[in-house]
């Protein structure tokens, strides 16, 4: 079936963040900086912990449209899967108990030269900027989120892997201690893994993420570092990266060596592949209650379906 999508109009400006309170938090963190850590609110020390904050909000890439209204950021905030902290969506409290800092993110594997680079310093080297991107998830629910971050290209530029690559597995950290959800490990095969080819990293779309709504990723987010591939099924969007690894092996991710019968390594949203135990055809967008079609790619084929061509019989959603 031929799906006619439109996009490319821009977002009213009113679903933008108001420019004052942009102005009003960098008055407050300069504010925060001259006084003393007993004298600072909550909300001005955890700016103040972060010393990448000045460079939010980005400027927008308006390449990346959208043809719904941005999810509003209580719902987005308070609605988040994060194994690490439990399985259910209502985890923001007790992912507060992830420390961001220090964080540093080795990289390893087939590259010219294995680093381990702090967090800020990768952040800072970065171009920033936002986009507005759809995020669907395999339990067949969506959000419209203005992510910040850099083109994961970057990152495989930055890593200089040899020719002979041809994945890049991921994963985020592995504290039992500070993540409860992680003690179940006779369940679920911690560390949290997912893996991409190169060809899809260095796709225009595939994404870092490191904000949201115009300033740092909150913690419940993924904080500090996340993946984005906003063609693929959510469980994909690897949260809190600690380890890159170029190899030319394919990872098997986290969902995968769970379950692989349900959850596979290409994650393609396809509405006409439904999974085991649900329908794929439709999503419930979170915020509003609607359902609406799901679309092929989640309605970015013109970016990825090179990527796929001679696998169209494929479930590309495993």
């Amino acid at each position: 079936m031929h799906i006619i999508r439109r996009r490319g109009w821009e977002m009213p400006e009113s679903q933008a963040t108001p420019e004052h309170i942009f102005l009003n938090r960098r008055t407050l963190l300069a504010g925060a900086a001259a006084m003393t850590a007993a004298a600072s609110l909550p909300r001005k020390a955890n700016a103040q912990e972060d010393p990448t904050a000045g460079l939010y909000p980005a400027k927008r890439n308006e390449k990346f449209a959208l043809d719904r209204p941005l999810t509003p950021e209580n719902i987005s905030s308070n609605y988040n899967n994060f194994y690490e902290f439990g399985g259910d969506k209502q985890i923001a409290s007790r992912a507060q108990m992830l420390k961001t800092r220090p964080w540093t993110i080795k990289i390893d594997g087939m590259v010219e030269k294995e680093t381990t680079v702090g967090i800020d310093d990768l952040i800072k080297a970065m171009p920033l900027e936002e986009r507005l991107l759809r995020l669907r998830c395999v339990e067949a629910w969506s959000m419209a989120l203005p992510w910040t971050g850099f083109p994961m290209s970057k990152v495989v530029a930055f890593a200089k892997p040899l020719s002979k690559a041809k994945y890049v597995r991921m994963e985020t950290f592995l504290d039992t201690a500070m993540a409860p959800g992680q003690r179940s490990s006779f369940f679920y095969p911690w560390p949290y893994v997912e893996g991409v080819t190169v060809e899809e990293a260095n796709n225009e779309l595939a994404f870092i993420a490191t904000g949201i709504y115009g300033k740092p990723l909150p913690k419940q987010f993924g904080a500090p570092i996340r993946l984005l591939l906003p063609w693929k099924y959510g469980f994909k969007s690897l949260k809190s990266i600690t380890r890159v690894t170029f190899t030319d092996q394919r990872p098997k991710g986290f969902w995968e060596a769970l379950q692989a019968r349900e959850y596979g390594f290409w994650a393609n949203v396809n509405p006409a592949v439904a999974h085991p135990r649900w329908s794929q055809a439709t999503e419930e967008v979170i915020g509003k209650g609607d359902r609406v079609p799901t679309l092929l790619f989640n309605g970015y084929g013109e970016f990825v379906a090179d990527l796929y061509k001679g696998m169209e019989k494929e479930k590309l959603y495993i």
